[in-house]
């Protein structure tokens, strides 16, 4: 594990005022994570922001409109990941209860189309006959300059739905909804591209009520579409506000109550996983990369597929597909995580002399896991990482970036693209994360421009790894009441973090399992009684912590073996005293 400091989250200057009926563990808990009013740990439905807020949401409601009444051709255009995925099944079927006739979706290639609606993907489908009348974008669409222009001059109509942060330049679509786009004063603007979905749908729904459209007695229960809402919002990774908060829980009732899509009970089910106990945890690192590694390694439009699956046998069949695409994805990825290793170790592994932003490029790497490889450098050296794969053709190289908190990778690109004009063919993506493209032949100036950019935007303290904590937990509030409280007191994700604690314990016992876990008896220095604990991927070199004890960052968890649940503390990191 990669030396790091313990840095304790910070909290208001006094008392809480609200949350008086809740444990006071919980209300230190909240108010370290903002929370400043009953009201943000209400997570109904109600507490919903409202979509009339949402810029462009009239405009896109009246083509739908129009695609009802005049039983138009819809096309959903997906994306390859898990938030674009759950945007076209939610589009598919929300669409489809709505009054939409002529319906479907295609997602576009990594390999061979690259990210969103390009020039290519319309002129394909013209190729083929399936120019659609009214064609969506689900979690892409914001940077699609060209191919809205390409549609419309084949007089095909777009409709916008993205979450991404747009260029200096927006497509000339016939409707935008997008809360980051200039103008848009939504309030959630952390919205997921599956959440922006949804919410034209709500709109639509509302619409077609007040124009006499729906049956008042029978309309169409959107909700039954929130497992995908809150699969999504979690698998991307979006900051956790109140509004995604009250998306994923809603969504993780639906699964915990046994009411959601086949395919999300059939990827548990390959998993392994209790869908009545899940978390969002389990979202984010069981049933996410199972469906992202369809997109990785072959067709998103298998997981589209899967989550679309009416029958459990049909879901089931291709939940299984999925995960043997997440078997394969793990062997490529610990294969090229041992080649990046060796390139690094060939630049200096010593830290500091490091770049500061680190560009990686393998030509034998697989563009499809180019991302988890990139962070997983990012992990093991605290620096902002772009890996860098062969496209198709080989024309060009495609690069997944990802950053460290503090530093917004979309505008470190952009400053290498403005000082560098042409070096970057296309770039675009978030805060702590992005995608790019360049000729080869110029992988070692982007290299070179790259850590120029971020050595101007961090310090070097910036660089030093460290890990938050909220602090020591008594020997009395160590307690399996303690992890089921915890885990009922989410949903916790991005921004607002799962509890973390950090203290100092005896280790009584530790044995290594497969080589490279730590499996410990632990005791807290004030408590009697022995606990469980684990800490994952230490690997062999671990040193003998019985006669020295060791400082634990870890979370209580509740474990059940062989129908008996004990204590356990899931260790992120250790050092010995």
């Amino acid at each position: 594990m990669i030396s790091r400091k313990i840095l304790r989250r910070s909290l208001p200057d006094a008392s809480p005022t609200w949350g008086q009926s809740l444990p006071p563990l919980l209300r230190r808990l909240y108010a370290a994570r903002g929370v400043t009013s009953d009201e943000q740990l209400h997570y109904t439905l109600q507490h919903l922001a409202a979509p009339t807020a949402l810029r462009g949401i009239e405009a896109a409601v009246t083509l739908l409109e129009s695609a009802i009444r005049q039983q138009q051709r819809v096309m959903i255009l997906g994306d390859f990941d898990a938030d674009g995925a759950t945007s076209t099944a939610v589009a598919m079927l929300g669409l489809q209860m709505l009054g939409v006739q002529a319906l479907d979706f295609r997602v576009p290639s990594r390999f061979a189309d690259g990210y969103g609606l390009t020039p290519g993907i319309i002129e394909r489908l013209e190729e083929e006959g399936a120019l659609p009348d009214l064609l969506i974008t689900v979690d892409n669409g914001i940077a699609a300059v060209e191919g809205v222009a390409a549609a419309r001059r084949r007089g095909v109509k777009v409709l916008i739905t993205d979450h991404h942060l747009p260029g200096q330049q927006l497509p000339d679509a016939e409707a935008i909804v997008n809360p980051n786009q200039p103008g848009c004063p939504f309030l959630s603007k952390h919205a997921a591209g599956v959440g922006v979905m949804f919410y034209v749908l709500t709109a639509l729904r509302r619409h077609l009520r007040e124009q006499g459209l729906l049956d008042p007695q029978n309309q169409p229960n959107l909700g039954a579409l929130l497992d995908l809402v809150a699969l999504g919002t979690v698998a991307d990774v979006v900051p956790l506000d109140h509004n995604n908060r009250i998306f994923v829980e809603q969504g993780l009732r639906r699964i915990r109550q046994g009411q959601a899509r086949p395919g999300i009970l059939a990827l548990l089910e390959v998993a392994g996983r209790d869908p009545a106990q899940i978390t969002a945890t389990d979202l984010g690192f069981v049933v996410g990369p199972r469906l992202n590694a369809a997109g990785r390694l072959d067709d998103m439009s298998i997981g589209i597929a899967c989550l679309l699956a009416d029958s459990p046998d049909e879901a089931r069949r291709l939940a299984t597909l999925l995960d043997q695409f997440n078997r394969e994805r793990r062997s490529i990825e610990g294969d090229m995580k041992a080649q990046a290793q060796d390139l690094l170790a060939s630049m200096s592994l010593d830290v500091d002399g490091l770049p500061w932003g680190l560009a990686l490029f393998d030509p034998d790497w697989h563009q499809g896991v180019i991302g988890i490889l990139a962070a997983r450098i990012r992990e093991q050296t605290h620096r902002p990482v772009v890996a860098f794969a062969p496209g198709e053709d080989g024309t060009e190289l495609k690069g997944s970036a990802r950053s460290i908190p503090g530093l917004h990778i979309r505008d470190v690109l952009a400053v290498v693209d403005a000082r560098h004009p042409g070096l970057l063919k296309k770039y675009g993506g978030h805060a702590m994360a992005a995608g790019m493209t360049l000729a080869p032949e110029r992988f070692g100036d982007f290299a070179e421009a790259f850590d120029h950019a971020v050595r101007e935007s961090v310090s070097a303290e910036d660089l030093e790894a460290s890990i938050t904590t909220d602090g020591v937990l008594s020997s009395e509030e160590l307690t399996l009441e303690t992890a089921h409280l915890l885990r009922q007191a989410g949903p916790w994700g991005q921004h607002f973090p799962e509890p973390l604690f950090d203290g100092e314990f005896t280790v009584v016992s530790q044995r290594l399992l497969a080589d490279k876990h730590l499996k410990m008896v632990v005791r807290h220095p004030d408590g009697r009684d022995v606990i469980d604990a684990i800490a994952f991927n230490t690997g062999p070199a671990v040193p003998d912590l019985t006669r020295s004890g060791a400082r634990l960052v870890y979370r209580p968890d509740a474990n059940t073996f062989r129908g008996r649940t004990n204590l356990q503390l899931m260790v992120d990191y250790l050092e010995p005293l």
